[in-house]
């Protein structure tokens, strides 16, 4: 089993930067692929960037190219989002997830992720 806690959520004003860690626990060995989604309120949970570290890709949504970037910690058990130029929709609960698993054709969707953070508040304000 692996856990996963997710930190550095908070209020910045639009403009601003955060960054958001996670840090892994338990069977870490496995991880192959980490994540990060999103969930704003009233709306679905959303995908925004990810790293298969084994091989080095990044994967981002288009909403957050560019500002936003994925990293993983030397320590190998904890990875990181790194967020600027924070926009007001950016605002959402942060999620980090994982999984053992590799794919091909990238690692979008949440159903490809076996183990989940519960999350992290950001609100960007106006």
């Amino acid at each position: 089993q692996v856990q996963l806690v997710e930190s550095g959520g908070g209020l910045v004003q639009a403009g601003g930067s955060l960054r958001l860690s996670c840090a892994a626990s338990g069977h870490t060995f496995s991880l192959y692929t980490m994540g990060w989604f999103r969930q704003a309120p009233g709306k679905e949970r959303e995908f925004v960037a990810a790293l298969s570290w084994s091989v080095g890709n990044t994967y981002y949504a288009d909403s957050v190219k560019g500002r936003f970037t994925i990293s993983r910690g030397h320590g190998e058990n904890t990875w990181y989002l790194q967020m600027n130029s924070l926009k007001p929709e950016d605002t959402a609960d942060y999620y980090c997830a994982a999984t053992p698993r590799y794919y091909s054709g990238g690692h979008s969707s949440a159903w490809q992720y076996d183990y989940w953070g519960r999350g992290t508040q950001v609100t960007v304000s106006s």
